[in-house]
């Protein structure tokens, strides 16, 4: 597999590259399960828990800030993908149009097809985090997680949700479905926190 999908880091790309990960020579799919497919018209975002009930439709998204990103990409099942171009919305833009109650330290992103990922607010509102609608230039696949995904580079890949559709703010962690499932709670690739040391 090594050479044909996937080869070592060199050079200067050694120092992007997270302990134990391969560079990718595409942009590998991994999914768990099959991928929903939402139309822009039916697409619907909602926010409750700790930050009240909102509801935002596909025009309110696209009538925020855009920017362009250019980020590296690196899935806990050690492969990393290097200088991935989106464009989107910044989770910080996103969060000055909700009102957040000051006992939320953690959210839960809620995607169609029922997946669900946890993040800490600080890993969550952060300047480099963005919910992504387009790739390399085109409209985000739905099989990268189209119509739109939350991209948080910081972070291992599985953090990065696609099909996003809601955020719950809550008080105290509620571990995701990866989580729930022998997955570490936070994910940070450079302390290779792939697995929960609980399994």
């Amino acid at each position: 597999m090594l050479g044909k999908f996937f080869k070592k880091p060199t050079g200067e790309d050694k120092d992007r590259v997270p302990p134990g990960q391969h560079l990718a020579n595409g942009f590998p799919l991994m999914t768990y399960g099959r991928a929903p497919k939402v139309e822009k018209a039916d697409w619907q975002f909602r926010v409750w828990g700790l930050a009240g009930e909102k509801s935002f439709r596909w025009d309110d998204f696209m009538g925020m800030p855009v920017h362009s990103f250019t980020d590296d990409f690196h899935c806990v099942t050690r492969w990393s993908k290097l200088g991935v171009q989106w464009t989107g919305i910044k989770v910080t833009d996103f969060m000055s149009r909700i009102e957040l109650d000051p006992r939320a330290k953690h959210v839960t992103a809620h995607c169609y097809g029922g997946y669900t990922t946890n993040l800490s607010l600080d890993d969550f509102v952060r300047e480099q985090n963005f919910f992504a609608f387009q790739l390399f230039g085109e409209p985000l696949p739905i099989e990268h997680g189209g119509p739109l995904r939350l991209v948080v580079p910081h972070l291992y890949a599985w953090k990065s949700a696609k099909w996003i559709n809601g955020l719950e703010f809550v008080e105290q962690e509620q571990l995701g479905f990866w989580e729930v499932n022998g997955y570490h709670s936070r994910g940070e690739p450079w302390s290779e926190e792939r697995y929960s040391s609980l399994f």
